[in-house]
């Protein structure tokens, strides 16, 4: 069996990847079985020094790895860029932690009693096509900080740089089997992760429904998950913001990777004085972004991913009230032009569903209570932006709003060295920051008696 992929922008057929059966996917995780035994036997020192040989690898191989995710995602190149160095920086930060997994002596009556993170052992990877590289990284590599082995599965629609990633592992010297990457479906390889015994976690990233029927799964054997699951996140924008920036930075939270990102902030929710303020900076914003072939230095958008996905986005254009659109290239590709709608109600599917496109809705709220009581209404709490000058509203907000991710003044949520992960539907555990790795281990104590 086998896959041919799609090039997002042009239609144009690529690589043919043969996809694995379950028995492949078994052999795969016990050659993973036994390397991770020699791998944690190695003496930190060593560990960090892999990591960074394998940093060392992604940095000399940053332009070849973003233009294979320009031909297999469509990502603009500049993106592409940023992602691929983005590995190598995760890379170079969790190289420090196998020389840190640090336990604890607790004071106890009759002698000392010591703590040990234990590595799990194989760790099963299944990652999203929205952000292959990077989203790979925050699973692989804290794992392997830890001292576990690690099977990825990338999604069918984008496995080349992960299969490049495997490659760069071996060449900067990883022990063979410590890191593979298995193409295939997601009933098969993805499946087998969860019911194969030595697979001890499964890190998942992509929708709730498929989130959950992991969770369920893996509740079998009590395996455990880390999942980061889908979003609906809300820019909140109050009357006493500086709207200009809010309304000119509003279509890269929304927009970038043609909007194909779980922390779109793809509601706005705006005050009702400044909204036609708002309204008319937003529509010269995203008038001005630059939606077109990815391999062009300027691109700020190219296409979406594949001809269903950009199927069920455009199924929404009928249900919207269209404010106003910006504009994509015709002819061949997956393109679709940034749109903003405004809300028909709470209840309206461009307010309620994940849309994963470029389709953001613009809602208007009374107060401040009124903000948080609708940027809550909503089974998702991934991410989201608070918009305003007064101190004190930004912390009372921040404190109130059901999110794992939020950001002031700003849109940045996703930093490697803080943690990330969503509330309520939007995921269980977190990725990322410094504690990453002590989500691959298990807690160990031991008691020494004095006599």
């Amino acid at each position: 069996m086998s896959y041919t992929i799609i090039n997002p922008a042009t239609g144009e057929d690529m690589e043919t990847v043969e996809h694995l059966s379950v028995e492949e996917t078994d052999d795969a995780i016990e050659r993973a079985r036994v390397a991770q035994k020699s791998w944690a036997a190695l003496a930190p020192v060593e560990r960090a020094e892999a990591l960074r040989a394998f940093a060392r690898a992604v940095e000399g191989d940053i332009e070849h790895l973003a233009q294979l995710e320009v031909r297999n995602s469509g990502h603009p190149v500049g993106q592409a860029r940023w992602e691929a160095t983005h590995v190598r920086n995760v890379l170079d930060y969790y190289s420090a932690a196998p020389e840190r997994m640090l336990g604890k002596q607790i004071p106890v009556a009759g002698g000392i009693d010591i703590t040990f993170h234990e590595p799990l052992g194989v760790v099963g990877v299944i990652t999203p096509w929205n952000f292959p590289m990077t989203i790979a990284s925050w699973g692989f590599v804290p794992a392997l900080a830890a001292g576990n082995a690690v099977v990825l599965k990338p999604a069918e629609w984008t496995p080349l740089t992960s299969l490049r990633l495997a490659e760069l592992g071996m060449t900067a010297g990883l022990p063979d089997g410590l890191f593979q990457v298995l193409a295939g479906k997601g009933s098969v390889v993805g499946e087998r992760f969860i019911t194969n015994p030595d697979v001890r976690k499964i890190v998942f990233t992509g929708s709730t429904e498929v989130g959950k029927t992991v969770m369920r799964g893996a509740a079998d054997q009590i395996k455990r998950v880390t999942l980061e699951l889908g979003g609906k996140s809300a820019n909140i924008v109050f009357a006493d913001a500086d709207v200009d920036k809010a309304a000119a930075t509003a279509p890269y939270s929304v927009f970038e990777n043609a909007g194909q990102d779980c922390c779109a902030r793809s509601r706005i929710l705006v005050q009702k004085s400044v909204l036609d303020e708002f309204m008319e900076k937003f529509e010269s914003a995203v008038k001005n972004v630059v939606v077109g072939d990815p391999t062009k230095e300027a691109t700020e958008v190219g296409p979406l991913v594949h001809a269903k996905h950009l199927e069920s986005v455009s199924a929404y254009l009928d249900k919207a009230d269209i404010a106003f659109r910006g504009s994509a290239p015709e002819g061949p590709g997956n393109w679709f032009a940034p749109t903003v709608a405004l809300s028909r109600g709470l209840d309206d599917p461009c307010m309620t569903d994940e849309i994963f496109g470029p389709i953001v809705t613009v809602h208007a709220f009374e107060d401040e209570a009124d903000a948080i009581e609708i940027s809550n209404a909503t089974e998702f709490g991934l991410s989201g932006s608070i918009w305003t000058r007064d101190v004190g509203r930004a912390i009372r907000v921040s404190r109130a709003v059901e999110s794992g991710n939020l950001s002031v003044n700003s849109h940045s949520s996703v930093r490697y060295n803080t943690p990330f992960g969503g509330f309520k539907q939007s995921g269980l555990g977190r990725e990322l920051g410094p504690d990453a790795p002590l989500h691959f281990t298990e807690e160990k104590n031991v008691f020494i008696p004095a006599d």
